[in-house]
């Protein structure tokens, strides 16, 4: 029987999970979960987001499910530090990075398709009077580890950073700023798994019949490292002629996303681009109650929806959060695991549950959040598992 580490981490990571375990469950679908500590609560008493123990679970059985995490800014996170580990030169660090690059989870794929009822959807004016809801079914192929959340920046440069810098003609224009007055960060793409993610894709749109691949990037202003992702993409597409190569700028992407969205398939992007249009895709799909992902590596693969840990909704009782994302990210891990049949089961049974319209939690009525939104005829998170279960 499987193991799989469990990772609850913060906020409503705790509601969701155990949901989508009683839906993994309700397929017939046997495992171990142990549980995997990560998150706020432990980079508050130890100092250390993402402790050793919760990685060696991870070497160990090589598939993990995780909810979502808390992250603050830098002064924030340093307040909130246990008073005994204060000034010992602890920094805070998101562990789903760290696991990210830890384990060189390099390939992150977000599936971003409507559910057709979904109140949610995309829709717009079809120029006749009327309105149209074009199908979204795009998937995004994020490049994890590298880009600009490689996590390699500075506030206040050393000298040897800062010479190193000043080698290029363009920091001319900042050799009148103190170094105790700049913040760096980088953006460092590599050859490899630049290759990797555009192959990935590639064989990906084979596999599922999609007939375009988009790289997603800003070429015409970064040009090494977005230039990069071009050159290779081009040269990988000479290898699976019956799929269109599309290139699109990030910024006039998002802009396009409200236009015709429905044109676009598998899309690929550097780290940050790729957050960014993961979230605007999943803006028209039904927003990130409805957003799951996949972080695979060559061992080790991570499972998570994309929304955050919103703690004020934590400890409401009844729980009205979207459980969704949470079971969607869990079928992403019956695909990987070759359940393919359970996790197309969970995916009808949710479908059929949207269509038919009668559970509908807070954010598919479009009303506020909070204690309130049960009297209004929202569902709680355990109510939209339940009809989920029931249609399976």
């Amino acid at each position: 029987m499987k193991t799989i580490v469990a990772m609850p981490g913060d906020g409503i990571g705790k509601v969701v999970l155990p949901e989508a375990i009683r839906v993994l469950e309700a397929t017939g679908f046997e495992a171990n979960y142990v549980h995997g500590d990560i998150g706020w609560e432990f980079w508050c008493k130890e100092g250390n987001a993402l402790p050793e123990r919760t990685i060696k679970l991870l070497e160990e059985h090589k598939i993990g499910l995780f909810g979502a995490i808390t992250s603050k800014p830098k002064d924030d996170a340093v307040r909130e530090l246990d008073p005994k580990l204060q000034e010992k030169g602890y920094v805070y660090f998101s562990p789903i990075v760290g696991l990210r690059q830890h384990f060189n989870l390099d390939i992150c794929i977000r599936p971003c398709k409507a559910f057709k009822g979904n109140p949610l959807n995309f829709i717009r004016k079809d120029g006749k009077g009327g309105f149209e809801e074009p199908l979204v079914n795009a998937v995004i192929f994020r490049q994890n580890t590298e880009g600009m959340y490689g996590g390699i920046e500075w506030t206040n440069p050393p000298k040897q950073v800062r010479d190193a810098f000043e080698t290029h003609p363009k920091m001319n224009k900042f050799a009148d700023i103190k170094s105790e007055d700049l913040a760096i960060s980088t953006r460092i793409v590599s050859r490899q798994a630049t290759e990797r993610i555009f192959r990935e894709a590639f064989e990906y749109a084979k596999k599922f019949g999609y007939k375009n691949v988009t790289v997603c990037e800003k070429p015409n202003v970064l040009r090494e490292t977005s230039g990069m992702y071009l050159k290779i993409a081009r040269q990988i597409a000479k290898d699976y002629p019956m799929i269109d190569l599309w290139d699109t700028n990030i910024d006039a992407q998002m802009m396009w996303l409200t236009k015709n969205p429905e044109d676009y398939a598998v899309l690929v992007a550097e780290n940050m681009f790729g957050d960014i249009i993961s979230d605007g895709f999943a803006g028209l799909v039904g927003g990130l109650g409805f957003a799951c992902s996949a972080n695979i590596g060559d061992k080790v693969a991570v499972f998570e929806p994309t929304h955050g840990s919103a703690p004020k909704y934590e400890n409401l009782n009844p729980s009205i959060v979207n459980p969704i994302a949470m079971i969607l990210s869990a079928c992403m891990m019956l695909d990987h695991m070759g359940e393919n049949d359970k996790a197309y089961r969970i995916r009808h049974a949710i479908a059929a549950v949207i269509e038919d319209g009668k559970v509908k939690t807070y954010d598919m009525m479009k009303i506020r959040g909070g204690a309130k939104a049960i009297d209004q005829g929202a569902a709680t998170t355990q109510q939209m598992t339940d009809a989920i279960i029931s249609k399976l």
